[in-house]
């Protein structure tokens, strides 16, 4: 049963019809204000289709733009990238570079030994003392210290013999120092 509809006991319980609502008939002059009222909103709607598209134009040409942006980023980053790559690739290929210019005023000294006459056992031995000097500085200069272990230190010197220094670059082992073991 709806609204509206109420049994009839008397009859046999038929419904009697509900009113249904329909939109209520205007007179003439408020029809005709209603009509142009429509158009009118129509036209606005219209128009304002304008300026959607234009909006749509609007929000288009920024997206592009905010794309192309997005792109150069994207094309800097990789860039900024690949140069880093081709630093780190030189570091790695010129790390030397400083300490074979070290390097270089010993070899240039044993050199000059090599070409001398008639060396004598006491220019030799200051011939070496100055190299050795030179080598010493290079390795001070590039943090190469020696390894050489003494006596109080981990190894026992009852027990142990160095026949070979080590030596460290900055706390990183380069060669270890070789030991023998005493009987």
């Amino acid at each position: 049963m709806t609204q509206g509809e109420q049994p009839n006991a008397q009859q046999g319980a038929q419904p009697t019809p509900s009113t249904e609502q329909h939109p209520p008939e205007l007179p003439g002059h408020e029809a005709e204000h209603a009509t142009k009222e429509a158009e009118q909103l129509a036209e606005q709607a219209l128009g304002s289709g304008l300026d959607l598209g234009q909006r749509l134009a609007e929000a288009e040409s920024k997206a592009s733009e905010m794309q192309d942006a997005f792109l150069r980023a994207k094309a800097e980053m990789e860039n900024i990238r690949r140069r880093a790559q081709e630093d780190i690739a030189k570091a790695h290929k010129f790390a030397v570079e400083g300490f074979a210019e070290a390097l270089l005023p010993a070899k240039d000294s044993l050199e000059m030994a090599l070409n001398i006459e008639t060396p004598t056992l006491e220019s030799l031995k200051e011939g070496v003392e100055m190299t050795l000097k030179q080598l010493s500085a290079a390795f001070e200069k590039h943090r190469l210290v020696e390894v050489n272990p003494q006596p109080g230190d981990k190894l026992d010197p009852m027990k142990h013999q160095v026949l070979q220094k080590g030596y460290m670059i900055a706390d990183r082992l380069l060669r270890p120092a070789l030991v023998t073991v005493s009987q």
